[in-house]
């Protein structure tokens, strides 16, 4: 918004700040004025609250008195970042001529739009983690997502539907996301406010605009050789990211050299709630340890970045995931070629942000060092994995580019101490322009000339403390001693008197004074054009510098693979095309980490096939470690498919095409729905999509509602999965002991529970997996153990026999009412068990819905109680 209403007497300089701030009415306008970096209006209320600095008054007390804030220019990327990552789209002001060169208002524009998803300035990205801007296209028939790191130049997109746009939302967790206007309402509906969204005219989202952006980018006729040309919605997402670059100034994107088709079939299965469940790389406890937090070994933010993608989009083709078990398996035996890897990634710095810095125009000479610096560490690395007797390493070595004129270039251009910034000087080498080498002499031979000078004219004058010295307002002068001041000769100019001392300048010190400053201001613009000449030339690299960057980055990713297995005793998984899971000894590997020293994580065996072991009831009291065991073993098969070594002592497994779990109560009463009513939803959406390649863990489910409708649903959601012709394999923890009942009626259904030891007052938790269903809960001793009073535990106990006495008068009442039932399938006269009989044989099990299936349940208790 405008800083006000224009008042009837508008300056100059408030009227040009109205003209820019009206083309960018949605960002913080940062204006230049002198120094300084200004704001106005609302914008200035909002920074400095953002920013903790002065709230000040431009004209106070006249009609056009306005709110002001400001900080130094050479701030910004102090203050920038703080804007930023408050969810700000900040548009840079700047002064575009010397305001020395003209009498009128200085010529300013807007140089660069920031904003979340659009950014470059090392304060607001991290460097262990992408930063994605998002465009999404809503059509008819599915959605079109595209994500892009302009930091890095990585360019993905995809399309689908809502339930798989809403997975890579939370793989990818974008700075920014770009959607068409008319699509606000249903975007947040579906997906929420917590994103920074910004809204584009709906013209942006078209198919024939995004192609032309796209190929004239790319320089391509067509889209073919990216491999996504049949992804039209997917497309249009790329085409208005592009266009969104435009908008926020950012033309030099030269580094945006290719998109990057994710392909959904080639990668793991895992909604949104699996990934929350299993706090991959996030938690909504601010202090948990995430498995990112255990697993990354990683040397280079290349590195780092990518094993997130890793983690996010494990692989399911088993060829693949061999090949990286066979590279960690040989950097884990050759301790010397991993410890040359290690040594080597730890010298390498950001190559994919700074190849990107270079095409931006953005790279400082030091950071051109640092590249440098990268390139020749990748030597010994090329060197080593070209030799190696692993394929893959070999074709990695074979791959990564000696780029060695880039080097050589870089070496007798840049000065080895190269500055932080190019107005700092010295940033090009000696001998590489003679006309910079000459003037450098005449500015670095001013000392030892006005030492001579110096000398020179106390011998002349006779003047023996005489001294020459420089300060801003009036240059280079002679200063003499009170003393001495009748010694001083007549053609000196006296410009300055101080209480002991004169001032002096003469013709000759003005004459060499304009001489030293024109140098310096010759060097400085000779250097800037040599210098943007050189990053010009660099930006040739920038394809193999990229590539240099991915095949470190996966190079780390598998190094940081070994490195675990060796600091955590993991082992080789064996990856097979069966449909079975067989963990001997499996161990949490985030919990493992946080036990003491003296107390050794219990592990344990599990088994599942999609025969004669599909579905594990495990049951055993509350604190028993049931909701662990179903975890570490998605964490396991995680693990494996990404291709690294797993905590156990043996694993052989199919590999898994899905990840579903249901584990744990999560409200979503913002949203208008129970506890039980999201349950049912995310259960709903496991149903509907099961494959024979899934792993299903639900864990506690039916609690949200009462006793006997919860066992009814969990029997149900059991039944449904052991009956479906997926035979999808399943942990089912619970703790309704009457789902115990389920072996005897289905082949595939085995009982487990989680061991304790009874003592006199109390329970000892074993946490090992056994065959055979848990009695009961112990609800309250864990109670006790949580330090309940007395008096409470007490009462409880009371309470627990009354109702035990109470549900085995309610159960003898009940079973010969099931026996009935069970006897009905025996062809028995009886009209309504007959009725009963028809109904439930005519239930088409293999395509009944669960809502369904609930429903007919409903029925049928309705048709017993008449």
């Amino acid at each position: 918004m405008a800083a006000k209403a224009k008042a009837t007497k508008e300056t100059p300089l408030m009227k040009q700040y109205n003209d820019i701030k009206a083309k960018y009415p949605d960002a913080c306008l940062l204006f230049r004025v002198g120094d300084f970096y200004e704001t106005f209006g609302e914008d200035a209320v909002r920074a400095a609250n953002i920013l903790g600095i002065t709230l000040t008054k431009r004209g106070a007390g006249s009609p056009s008195e306005t709110e002001l804030a400001g900080f130094p220019h050479h701030s910004i990327n102090v203050y920038l970042p703080k804007l930023v990552k408050a969810g700000l789209r900040v548009a840079i002001c700047d002064q575009l001529e010397d305001p020395k060169t003209t009498k009128t208002i200085v010529k300013r524009g807007v140089t660069e739009l920031v904003t979340p998803g659009v950014a470059l300035n090392d304060e607001v990205l991290h460097s262990k983690s992408n930063n994605f801007l998002c465009a999404i296209h809503f059509a008819k028939k599915s959605i079109g997502i595209a994500f892009l790191d302009v930091s890095t130049g990585e360019f993905l997109t995809t399309e689908g539907d809502q339930d798989y746009i809403d997975k890579l939302l939370q793989n990818f967790s974008p700075s920014e996301v770009l959607v068409q206007k008319n699509s606000k309402t249903h975007f947040i509906q579906i997906y929420g406010n917590q994103y920074n969204l910004f809204f584009l005219d709906d013209w942006v989202f078209k198919k024939d605009f995004a192609f032309e952006s796209l190929t004239t980018h790319f320089k391509t006729n067509s889209l073919k050789g990216f491999g996504v040309e049949d992804l039209e919605e997917g497309t249009i997402a790329c085409g208005a990211i592009l266009y969104y670059l435009s908008e926020t100034q950012h033309t030099k994107i030269q580094h945006i050299s290719n998109i990057q088709r994710i392909a959904e079939d080639a990668y793991v299965w895992m909604d949104r709630f699996t990934i929350r469940n299993l706090e991959l790389y996030n938690s909504s406890n601010p202090n948990a340890i995430t498995l990112l937090d255990v697993i990354d070994k990683t040397l280079s933010p290349m590195g780092a970045r990518l094993l997130k993608r890793w983690l996010a989009l494990p692989l399911k083709d088993a060829t693949k995931i061999v090949d990286r078990h066979n590279v960690v398996e040989k950097l884990k035996e050759d301790s010397e070629l991993l410890f040359l890897f290690q040594t080597q990634i730890k010298k390498i710095s950001d190559l994919e942000r700074l190849i990107s810095k270079i095409a931006t125009g953005k790279i400082s000479p030091r950071e051109l060092i640092y590249l440098k610096e990268s390139l020749d560490a990748i030597i010994p690395i090329k060197e080593a994995a070209s030799k190696s007797n692993n394929n893959s390493l070999k074709t990695i070595g074979n791959k990564l580019h000696s780029c060695e004129l880039l080097r050589k270039k870089i070496a007798t251009t840049i000065h080895e101490n190269a500055p932080v910034a190019i107005a700092k000087g010295n940033a090009i080498a000696f001998g590489v322009n003679a006309e910079l080498d000459d003037l450098r002499k005449i500015s670095t031979s001013g000392k030892e000339f006005l030492e001579a000078m110096e000398r020179r004219e106390s011998e002349k004058t006779g003047i023996p403390s005489l001294k020459i010295a420089f300060n801003n307002v009036f240059g280079y002068y002679i200063e003499v001693r009170n003393t001495h001041k009748d010694k001083v000769p007549t053609d000196w100019i006296r410009k300055q008197t101080l209480v002991n001392a004169e001032r002096y300048i003469t013709e000759e010190l003005k004459e060499y004074e304009s001489k030293i400053l024109g140098a310096e201001e010759k060097i400085y613009k000779l250097e800037t054009e040599l210098y943007e000449q050189f990053t010009s030339w660099c930006a040739q690299y920038i394809k193999p510098v990229q590539l240099n960057a991915t095949l470190i980055a996966q190079l780390d990713c598998l190094g940081s693979f070994a490195q675990l297995a060796i600091d955590n005793n993991y082992v080789r998984p064996e990856i097979n095309d069966s449909f079975e899971l067989d963990i001997k000894d499996g161990r949490h590997p985030v919990i493992e980490k946080q036990l003491a020293y003296d107390s050794p994580f219990i592990a344990n065996d599990v088994y599942l096939n999609n025969t004669n072991q599909q579905i594990i009831m495990i049951t055993g009291p509350n604190m028993s470690g049931k909701s662990a065991i179903l975890r570490q073993t998605a964490l396991i098969v995680l693990l494996a498919q990404m291709g690294s070594f797993v905590p156990a002592t043996k694993v052989t497994m199919g590999t898994v095409d899905k990840i579903f779990t249901r584990v744990g109560a999560s409200d979503n009463i913002s949203m208008g729905e129970s506890t039980f009513m999201v349950e049912m939803n995310e259960t709903a959406s496991i149903l509907n999509n099961l494959t024979n390649r899934s792993l299903v863990l639900l864990d506690e489910i039916g609690r949200g509602t009462s006793t006997y409708d919860g066992i009814s649903i969990a029997w149900a959601i059991a039944e449904y999965i052991h009956q479906n012709p997926s035979k999808a394999k399943t942990l089912f923890a619970t703790h309704y002991h009457e789902l115990n009942d389920m072996q005897e009626h289905f082949e595939g259904i085995k009982n487990y529970n989680v061991s304790v030891k009874e003592l006199k007052d109390n329970v000892l938790f074993l946490r090992k997996l056994v065959p055979g269903g848990s009695a009961h809960s112990f609800g309250i001793h864990v109670a006790k153990m949580a330090g309940m009073p007395t008096t409470v535990l007490k009462r409880a106990e009371k309470m627990l026999k009354q109702l035990e006495k109470g549900h085995a008068k309610e159960e003898h009442k009940v079973k010969p009412v099931v026996d009935d039932i069970q006897l009905s399938f025996f062809n028995l006269d009886d009209p309504l068990l007959e009725e009963l009989k028809q109904e439930i044989l005519d239930i088409d099990v293999n395509s009944i819905t669960p809502i369904e299936a609930m429903m007919k349940i409903n029925e049928l208790k309705k048709m017993l109680n008449k």
